[in-house]
C-alpha cells in the first residue's frame, strides 16, 4: 500500500525535472494516499506526518533526488553508456582542466537553445544540480548507499 503512491506520483512527475512546480496533481495524490495511511482528517496538518510517519519526500525533492541519483550512476558506469555521455566532468577536458571548476568536480553543462524543454532534458538538469550540490556530497570514494543516505539529509 505505501508504493503504490509514490511510485504513482513519481512516473507522472519525472518530466518536470528542473521546472518550477505548479502542477499538483502527483503532490495532492501523495496527499491523499498519506491521508489513507495514517488515518489523518482533511483539516489536519500532513506534510510532517507524510515526512516523518511514512519518510516521504515531497515531489519535487524525490526527482531531484532521483536524477541525482542517476548522474552519480552515470559518473560510476552504473548507468547505459548513452546517458554516460551526457555527464563529463570539466577536469577530463584538456581546455578547461586548468578552471577553478575542475577542481571542484563540476560537470559540464551543455547548451540548451530552447528555455522551456532544453532546461528539462538530463544533459543539462543532471549536471547542474548535481553541480549545486555540496562538495563532501560530490567525493568519488562514496558508494551509492552512503551517496543516498547523505543525500537526503
Amino acid at each position: 500500500m505505501h508504493l503504490l503512491p509514490v511510485a504513482y506520483t513519481t512516473a507522472t512527475a519525472s518530466c518536470m525535472a528542473p521546472v518550477p512546480f505548479t502542477y499538483t496533481a502527483p503532490h495532492n495524490v501523495l496527499i491523499a494516499a498519506a491521508r489513507l495511511i495514517l488515518c489523518k482528517r482533511n483539516y489536519d496538518r500532513i506534510t510532517a506526518a507524510i515526512r516523518h510517519s511514512l519518510h516521504w519526500l515531497p515531489v519535487q525533492q524525490r526527482i531531484d533526488c532521483k536524477l541525482c541519483v542517476l548522474v552519480y550512476k552515470c559518473l560510476h558506469q552504473g548507468a547505459p553508456v548513452y546517458l554516460s555521455k551526457l555527464c563529463i566532468p570539466v577536469a577530463s577536458l584538456t581546455a578547461r582542466s586548468h578552471l577553478r571548476s575542475a577542481a571542484k568536480e563540476c560537470l559540464v553543462i551543455s547548451y540548451c537553445r530552447t528555455k522551456n524543454y532544453g532546461q528539462r532534458s538530463f544533459s543539462y538538469s543532471g549536471p547542474t544540480l548535481c553541480n549545486s550540490l555540496p562538495l563532501t556530497l560530490r567525493d568519488k570514494s562514496m558508494s551509492l548507499s552512503q551517496f543516498c543516505s547523505r543525500l537526503k539529509t
